[in-house]
């Protein structure tokens, strides 16, 4: 159906030929090369915020819940929301910057209350201290802003992913008793020595673990009861999870109403995924449960809204499994019982906590090889995550920012899906004084110095340049990898799937000037090509190809 549509588009934009524009025709046919590019997860450009410290965009939402006390340093609420994040996909700045997937910290209500823990006040500006499941936390917005969100960014071919927390509730403040004993544990904190003291216990202390093993049949919690009804909902939201568990046939246990909960998202918002928290913290099992109602909720949301499908993929999950690397392929060790994440089905794709190390160890081409290697056979039909930098990782791999521009190759440039962390792009510093911990990684986007800063300036026009044509070509994260000269250092990516083939050339670290490039083994003579980084074209004579440029870079596409 896709190949006919095609050919109709074609046909319509010959017969107007005639009478169109420079203008309109280019306009066609950027239409028309969208639709041919497929959009891959294995191959995508995913960016992750941190909701509260990316942009604000609605000042008057600050402040909700007397959140008022004075925090630690980077402890507190910043401002940042989903209107903000709107703003900017609306300026163009995720499309300027080849993203074509974004990943917010959790969005759902906070506790109300802060914890001290002895260096001051914390509030669950970050989103993983959830109170209630079911609201979108007024300090983010509200669910209007969500809808925006998710239609701005499906205009523009970005899918949005959000982040699941199954595994434990928010701490207990004054303004927020634990839970019932029978939805959480709080007497038994984790000691990571084997699979059970990493699941079945309290990641730290008075953080409340879910009773995720446990199908026994629990009421409501109490403190949610007279939420509800004081917000008039109660009557709906019990309708709902009736609905819920006579459709499953689920118990009424602790994991499935948060499984409902989150689920709602997609059916409601039309999300594109979760990148989903602590996986390792929880019975693996529960991930394939997680999957059955994700999948099964994504159908409903196509069903019901057709007009909002984009693509035919499947609703993408990627799982945090701490200190997973793709080294261990599928499996992880706990040191007493190994457990596979991919299969029975449940993740496409793991956090892969091990990038950065290889990237300080390898030269490209022995990075680039490692993942195409890994990728086409231990992880072959599924995908990994890449990062550098991240909002938990303390030892980030370059957190003063002084190697940007090979930051951005390594990440862009190597086989998989690429994390860029909010701020990788203009050199946001991982290192704040007066902050303790995990607050360095997790400061407010710096936009004056953007606007300001012509470094910085550059160094954005670096990722732009190598975030298009990654976004542009699957080839580069999800195809396979071939040398073709060691110095100058030039390689080849090629990618296949059913009709749709993808072909580029990248050179790194190369003489400015002009450049002679064999290209013989992807290109034919006579074809156009055009550097996407410097914007030259060239003709392909005797297998080989000039470019003139004054740049270390090339990013070679068909033009």
């Amino acid at each position: 159906m896709k190949n006919i549509l095609l050919l109709v588009g074609l046909s319509v934009l010959l017969f107007n030929c005639k009478n169109a524009t420079n203008k309109e025709l280019m306009a066609s046919n950027e239409t028309i090369s969208a639709i041919e590019t497929p959009f891959v997860w294995e191959a995508a450009n995913l960016y992750f915020l941190l909701t509260d410290r990316f942009n604000n965009g609605d000042s008057s939402n600050d402040i909700n819940f007397g959140r008022t006390a004075e925090t630690a340093k980077l402890r507190g609420f910043e401002g940042g929301d989903l209107k903000g994040i709107t703003k900017k996909i609306k300026e163009g700045y995720f499309t300027d910057l080849g993203i074509n997937a974004i990943w917010m910290t959790p969005i759902v209500e906070q506790i109300h209350g802060g914890t001290d823990e002895g260096t001051g006040i914390t509030y669950g500006f970050h989103g993983y201290w959830a109170k209630d499941w079911t609201k979108i936390d007024p300090n983010f917005g509200t669910k209007e802003d969500l809808h925006e969100l998710v239609k701005e960014a499906h205009a523009r071919g970005i899918r949005i992913v959000l982040d699941a927390v199954i595994n434990h509730t928010g701490p207990v403040t004054e303004k927020d008793p634990v839970w019932p004993q029978e939805w959480v544990r709080t007497d038994k904190q984790c000691t990571y020595e084997n699979y059970e003291n990493t699941v079945t216990c309290t990641l730290v202390a008075n953080l409340p673990d879910i009773r995720t093993e446990s199908n026994d049949n629990v009421d409501l919690p109490p403190q949610l009861v007279e939420k509800w009804k004081a917000e008039g909902r109660y009557e709906q939201e019990v309708k709902e999870l009736d609905e819920f568990f006579k459709r499953t046939g689920h118990p009424r246990a602790p994991r499935f109403y948060i499984m409902k909960w989150l689920t709602d998202y997609i059916t409601e918002f039309g999300i594109d995924g979760y990148r989903v928290d602590t996986v390792k913290h929880t019975e693996a099992y529960v991930w394939n449960e997680f999957k059955v109602e994700c999948d099964y909720a994504f159908s409903e949301f196509k069903k019901n809204h057709p007009e909002k499908v984009i693509d035919d993929n499947d609703f993408y999950l990627v799982g945090e499994v701490y200190n997973y690397g793709v080294s261990s392929g599928q499996e992880f060790d706990f040191g007493d019982k190994t457990v596979n994440y991919f299969n029975p089905p449940s993740f496409q794709s793991l956090i892969n906590f091990e990038f950065k190390y290889n990237a300080k160890e390898k030269n490209y081409e022995e990075l680039f090889t490692r993942y195409d290697e890994v990728l086409n056979n231990e992880l072959k039909g599924f995908g990994t995550l890449n990062y550098l930098s991240s909002h938990d990782d303390g030892h980030p791999y370059d957190a003063m920012r002084e190697h940007p521009y090979v930051t951005a190759n390594k990440l862009l440039l190597s086989p998989g899906t690429s994390q860029v962390y909010y701020g990788d792009e203009i050199a946001r510093i991982l290192k704040v004084e007066g902050a303790e911990g995990d607050a360095n990684l997790r400061s407010v986007m710096d936009w004056n110095s953007l606007s300001e800063d012509e470094n910085i300036q550059n160094i954005l026009k670096h990722w732009q340049k190598l975030g298009q044509f990654r976004a542009n070509h699957p080839a580069i994260g999800a195809g396979q990898h071939q040398m073709i000269s060691e110095a100058p250092y030039y390689f080849y990516r090629s990618y296949q799937k059913e009709d749709f083939s993808d072909f580029v050339v990248v050179g790194l670290k190369l003489e400015k000037g002009e450049k002679t490039i064999d290209v013989s083994k992807v290109f034919e003579d006579g074809d156009i090509l055009q550097d996407a980084y410097s914007g030259k074209t060239s003709i392909v004579k005797n297998g080989t190809l000039t470019i003139e440029s004054p740049y270390e870079f090339v990013l070679l596409e068909k033009s």
